[in-house]
């Protein structure tokens, strides 16, 4: 029977939600206030809402489901994460904001469309299908997993666990917009800050402190305690390492987290955020690292590794605990769901429709078509999550790689290369997208099953930098581009070509 004190911790937790969306829908009347928080989000927001965007279910279920499978070797994924947290916020956040200023910039596309003086509207277009492909599987892979996470703890099934976790979303993300979604994943990242801090301690100290953990791990498997895993110093091994580690290349230009970038105060709240983002990211990969391996001494014939964490919960602490979580894997789906939920539907209102169709549009009409767009596109994910119950870990990552991959190079050449023109720009994304899609259906299994995002994102720059090479630059970018960093401070060198 269902404990009423977990049922009781689901529901505050879920008012707090809906009352976090009727506060945010006070903002949320214009395009601005609906798609971007107004640009008014301080250090502490951005911190915890880009991670907890970045993570999602796929760290708390994803993650400590490859701990207890492979052990140390996923502490490869915890290397490219925290790397590619870090260079993003040094490096990246700094300068797109400041030319998303400059631009009045909403979207990603409103950036590359004014960097590039493009009036086709074919970035647009570009943006628009590969964001919308992707977030309906990225959807689906996070439906998937409150799917899960409603089972695993309440025993409610599989499908009703879909509706719920959705039907919540749905109401904060609609009602209360980008500012509801980022101050609703303040919520979500501490408390998978904190379950994260203490469900590792309480299993390691479980199993008999690290020394016994390590032991325990030996016993079970030796390779578990090797770097490669159990494909150590082969091809196989070093393609499985290089991919877990190119996870994190995604911090660096996913459109979902460069739009916490966008929505920041000024520069001043970025260069605070940093620091705790940094901080973040390690005790989440770690954290839930540490987790699954210590829950293979624990637990060691689990069928499904990605139920490691609700299990080493309800059996380590007292009901109320469970419900917390059980709450923090809600948190982690329902951070991610939202997110890109309200990118998809940017990218059809304001990118497609305004931008292309109804410039004149009222402002209070598009935020209530985005509104619309927004329920259309989870009822769409809804429709994948539950035709197939999916390995959350990889059908994350494959929705996660084909984001990064179509923008992330593209990005990075524009903040840092004067000499990148429209047509490298727009071969960029097709080639990063389209080789990442590919790989994974054609040559994947053929190539130590190498992660995408690697071949994705060499397409991505190659293409970018070859066609930028064979094409004239807008006029006056390498002046642009040139005051940009001057106004960023030395850092950021006198000028880039």
């Amino acid at each position: 029977m269902t404990s009423p004190i977990i049922v009781g911790v689901l529901v505050a937790y879920l008012i707090l939600l809906l009352f976090i969306g009727i506060w945010g829908g006070k903002g949320s009347h214009d395009v601005e206030g609906y798609y971007a928080a107004g640009k008014k989000l301080p250090s502490w927001v951005l911190a915890f809402s880009s991670n907890a965007t970045g993570e999602s279910a796929w760290l708390l279920l994803g993650l400590t489901g490859m701990g207890y499978a492979v052990g140390m070797h996923a502490l490869w994924v915890v290397l490219g994460e925290v790397l590619g947290v870090a260079v993003a916020w040094v490096f990246v956040a700094r300068p797109f904001k400041a030319f998303t200023d400059r631009y009045n910039s909403i979207t990603v596309a409103d950036y590359l469309v004014a960097r590039f003086k493009d009036p086709t509207h074919a970035f647009r277009i570009v943006s628009a299908v590969i964001i919308l492909s992707m977030v309906a599987a990225y959807t689906a892979a996070q439906l998937t997993a409150t799917g899960k996470a409603f089972d695993s703890f309440l025993g409610t099934g599989y499908q009703t666990g879909v509706f719920l976790g959705l039907a919540v979303i749905l109401f904060y993300t609609t009602v209360g917009g980008f500012k509801a979604v980022a101050y609703s994943d303040v919520l979500q990242g501490v408390l998978m800050f904190g379950c994260l801090l203490t469900l590792p301690a309480v299993g390691i100290a479980a199993v008999g402190g690290w020394g016994s953990l390590l032991e325990g791990l030996r016993a079970a498997d030796p390779n578990l305690l090797l770097p490669g895993g159990g494909l150590g110093f082969t091809p196989s091994g070093i393609a499985s390492a290089l991919g877990f580690v190119g996870i994190g290349l995604a911090f660096l230009g996913a459109p979902q987290l460069l739009g916490r970038f966008i929505a920041a105060r000024d520069q001043r709240e970025i260069i605070k955020a940093g620091p705790l983002a940094v901080i973040c990211i390690v005790v989440f990969d770690m954290g839930a690292v540490l987790t699954g391996m210590a829950g293979r001494v624990l637990f060691p014939a689990l069928t499904d590794p990605e139920t490691i964490l609700p299990l080493m919960s309800s059996e380590l602490f007292p009901a109320i605990f469970t419900g917390l979580f059980f709450v923090v894997v809600l948190a982690a789906t329902m951070s991610t769901v939202d997110s890109v939920l309200i990118l998809a539907s940017a990218a059809a209102v304001r990118d497609i429709f305004q931008k292309i169709f109804r410039p004149n549009a009222p402002q209070v009409t598009l935020a209530r078509l985005g509104k619309g767009v927004t329920v259309i596109l989870g009822l769409l994910g809804l429709v994948l999550a539950l035709t197939e119950v999916r390995v959350i870990f990889w059908f994350v990552l494959f929705a996660w790689s084909g984001l990064a991959c179509a923008f992330t190079p593209v990005v990075l050449c524009s903040l840092f290369w004067a000499r990148t023109t429209r047509a490298g720009a727009l071969a960029g994304m097709v080639a990063g997208f389209l080789v990442t899609v590919i790989w994974v259906v054609a040559f994947k299994a053929q190539f130590y099953d190498l992660y995408e995002m690697i071949p994705g994102f060499l397409a991505g720059f190659v293409f970018t930098v070859g066609v930028s090479l064979l094409t004239r630059p807008p006029e006056g970018a390498e002046k642009e581009l040139r005051e940009i960093h001057a106004e960023l401070g030395p850092a950021f060198g006198p000028k880039r070509d």
